[in-house]
């Protein structure tokens, strides 16, 4: 996926990835995606993360980063990607509307 621009709100920017999970073996690498969702937010990379759908489809992921280098890492090293389980993402800038910091 190409590069977004980078968008800032108030200073703070942010970008979101948004990948459609693959049906199959996806829970057999939950823990680690989970773990490593948990460090990203840890070290305050990763504002928040959620799935999608009933049964669940995709997900989202919202950064706070200064370029979209830190998305397109975590998007790289998921163990979802890597395992052929999510086989499309986009990188996008996030604008803030109402929410304040989050």
């Amino acid at each position: 996926p190409a590069a977004p621009l980078v968008a800032q709100e108030a200073g703070h920017p942010r970008f979101h990835a948004r990948g459609a999970q693959h049906a199959g073996l996806a829970e057999l690498h939950q823990h680690r995606a989970l773990r490593m969702a948990r460090e990203a937010h840890e070290r305050g990379e990763l504002v928040m993360a959620g799935a999608s759908g009933d049964p669940v489809d995709s997900a989202l992921f919202v950064f706070h980063a200064d370029s979209p280098d830190v998305a397109e890492r975590f998007v790289a090293s998921d163990p979802y990607v890597q395992q052929g389980l999510v086989l499309t993402w986009r990188i996008q800038p996030w604008n803030v509307v109402i929410g304040g910091k989050a």
